[in-house]
């Protein structure tokens, strides 16, 4: 069987590392730590990097900076407020990247039971140190199982609500960042559906829907499409509406049928 993403025992390896991010964008990781550091202080416990840039993928001028920080305690209203004025800043003065996101999560939360296999696994898995004591000391091993795909991506049926609300409430200029979170999202919960039977894990969106398709050849060009939106995200409402009411609940049913639905969690957005 081909397998991908794993080590010599079968579990997820860790993704991305300082040491593959690209020379173009180098000063904005090292703004982005020295920016950290200066706007949470004693606040912040741990920084990570994931996504395209520390995997070595990302594309000067059109891929994103992501972010995860770590604090001793639950985030609040001035932590939310801090990190805006961070991303915003980053965004605005590296032209190299198109957006700067940084979620935001409290130490308990990511080491507790409750989100083992979500956060946790996030973290241990996708995530690279960047400033701090790295939490996935503390955290097991995942192997790309049933349980695995159900704790990560099988909350998308509680997911289709709000985004047909974000569509009804939305201005056509932000259409184009609906469509690419919509269709990022879409893409990695296809490739997890498939992800036990697969044996093997990829974070390459391209990729995931191709081993989506060998197992549903059906719905393999709405994946594929979806992909190429996500890559290059489009400001047409029929595309949206195309996620919520046709490809997400399909891909939410065929989901809870195979892996289970994941109940709500608390910390987490």
């Amino acid at each position: 069987m081909e397998r991908r993403g794993l080590d010599a025992d079968g579990y997820v390896d860790r993704e991305g590392s300082l040491g593959r991010v690209q020379a173009e964008f180098r000063a904005l990781v090292a703004a982005a730590r020295a920016r950290i550091a200066e706007a949470y202080g004693p606040r912040l416990h741990s920084a990570y990097l994931y996504g395209s840039v520390p995997r070595g993928t990302a594309r000067p001028g059109r891929s994103g900076l992501d972010l995860l920080l770590v604090l001793h305690r639950e985030p609040a209203g001035e932590d939310r407020d801090t990190a805006e004025v961070l991303a915003r800043g980053l965004d605005e003065d590296f032209p190299e990247v198109d957006g700067v996101g940084i979620l935001l999560h409290a130490k308990d939360t990511v080491l507790g039971d409750e989100q083992r296999y979500d956060a946790g696994w996030f973290l241990a898995c996708l995530c690279t140190p960047l400033l701090g004591a790295d939490l996935a000391e503390h955290l097991p091993r995942y192997r790309p199982d049933s349980r695995l795909a159900r704790e990560t991506n099988g909350d998308l049926s509680l997911l289709l609500p709000r985004w047909r609300a974000a569509v009804r409430d939305a201005a056509p200029e932000e259409y184009r960042g609906l469509s690419r979170a919509f269709a990022r999202r879409l893409v990695r919960t296809g490739f997890t559906l498939v992800m036990p039977l697969w044996g093997g894990w990829t974070s390459d969106l391209t990729e995931s829907a191709e081993i989506f398709g060998r197992y549903y050849p059906g719905r393999a060009s709405q994946m594929r499409a979806a992909a190429a939106v996500a890559l290059e995200p489009v400001g047409d409402p029929e595309v949206l509406r195309g996620y919520t009411e046709d490809l997400g609940p399909w891909l939410a049913a065929e989901y809870a049928a195979r892996h289970g639905v994941k109940t709500s969690r608390t910390g987490l957005p």
